[in-house]
Formats: C-alpha cells, sequence, structure tokens
C-alpha cells in the first residue's frame, strides 16, 4: 500500500484534518549552524583615580620609611646609655692578693701565654686610679682563663658588685675576650641585678698600669649600660 504523502508542518501550517501518526514519517528541523555562539562581551575595567591612589600611597609610605632608616643617625642606638668610669685593681702579689690561681693544665707553666690557667678573682673597684686616691664602690668578682696559645688573651667571666655610690645594691654581668697586650678591649654586658635589672651594653678596659713591678694591675673600666 503506498503511503500517502507528508510533509513537514510548520508553527505557521493550517491543519484542516490531523493526518494520522505513521512510523516512517518525521519531521525535523533544519539543522542548526556549527558556528559557536558568540562569546558574552567582557567588561572592560577603567581605573579611575581612586583605584591608583591607593597603591601609590602605599609606594610613597614605603620610601619615605627607607629614607627615615637610612638617615638616622648611629647615635641613635646608643641613646638612653649610663656611662660611668670605674678602676679594677688586680692584685697578685703582697700578703693579700685578689687574685689567685685555682686551676691550670700540666703544661700551663711551660706555656709562652699560661694558656689553660684558671684564675679567681675578687678585685676592689674604686673611682679613682689608685686606691689611696679613690673610694672603693664594689668588687669585680669572677674568673678569668688564659684562653689563647698565641697572645694573652683571656676569657673575662664576672660580676661588678656595687657595694657603694650611686649604684649600691646592684650588679653587672660582664662576659668576654681580654686581649691584654690591646690598648682597648671591649667585652659585653649580658645582664644585671637591682637598676640593672635585664641590663645590656659594653665595657671597654684600658690598662693604666701592668704590675709589673707591684704585683697590682690596674685597668680603668668605662661602662656604658642600659637597663
Amino acid at each position: 500500500m503506498p503511503l500517502p504523502s507528508a510533509r513537514c508542518l510548520t508553527a505557521s501550517t493550517t491543519i484542516h484534518q490531523p493526518l494520522p501518526p505513521h512510523p516512517y514519517i518525521s519531521c525535523s528541523r533544519p539543522a542548526a549552524s556549527s558556528r559557536p555562539p558568540p562569546s558574552p562581551k567582557q567588561p572592560s575595567i577603567t581605573y579611575t583615580s581612586t583605584t591608583m591612589a591607593k597603591p601609590l600611597l602605599l609606594l610613597l609610605f614605603a620610601a619615605a620609611a627607607v629614607a627615615l632608616s637610612s638617615t638616622t643617625p648611629s647615635t641613635a642606638a646608643d641613646a638612653g646609655l649610663t656611662t660611668f668610669k670605674l678602676y679594677f685593681h688586680d692584685i697578685v702579689g703582697g700578703t693579700s692578693p685578689t687574685a689567685i690561681r685555682i686551676a691550670q693544665a700540666a703544661s700551663s707553666n711551660s706555656s709562652s701565654t699560661f694558656f689553660g690557667a684558671v684564675v679567681a678573682i675578687d678585685d676592689p673597684l674604686t673611682t679613682g686610679p689608685t686606691r689611696a686616691a679613690g673610694t672603693e664602690v664594689g668588687r669585680a668578682q669572677g674568673t678569668y682563663t688564659f684562653a689563647d696559645q698565641k697572645t694573652f688573651g683571656l676569657l673575662m667571666v664576672m660580676n661588678f658588685v656595687f657595694t657603694a655610690g650611686d649604684h649600691n645594691g646592684s650588679s653587672l654581668a660582664i662576659m668576654g675576650r681580654n686581649e691584654v697586650l690591646d690598648d682597648v678591649r671591649e667585652m659585653a654586658i649580658v645582664g644585671g641585678s637591682g637598676k640593672f635589672r635585664m641590663a645590656k651594653g659594653f665595657v671597654q678596659a684600658h690598662t693604666i698600669d701592668s704590675g709589673a713591678t707591684s704585683g697590682e694591675t690596674v685597668v680603668q673600666y668605662t661602662v656604658s649600660v642600659k637597663a
């Protein structure tokens, strides 16, 4: 039996009589174009003066900070330091020595630098270069060790214990290398007590009298401390 002719109906077609459904007749829409749909238009970004101002201000602040740090005087690190002088009397001779050797290696006496010898000290600290002319304001208590095989390099570990004067009742803890043949030696203040609690700073040692004839070495200590 021949199939009735049929044509695809569109929405505009007027249907006078419905066609019976048939499995071999179908209507299809024209194939869609293979061209991809146009991309949505991206919004443009307009940089206003407000958008640019914030990073510019940050850059200016950073430049100003660098300029200030580079022009700060080096003496600013010394702000707040208290500086005073003391005279340290290391007495190894006479009837009442204040520095006594307490330990040594077998080779210390034959060493040109007394390497390995350890000396305990309880040395007077005075306001003047001589004990007669100055007032005793404290004691230097601790040890020094001959710690260099080539020169007279001492490891100083001591407290300046103040028993009179402006710093009475306080102390400073000092540690460092003391190369005694140098004109000026610097050692660190690593702590303290009393008015010097949590102290930091440094001392500079300068020998006034080597004690070669008297048995009493006198050293001027300039103390620079911040607590």
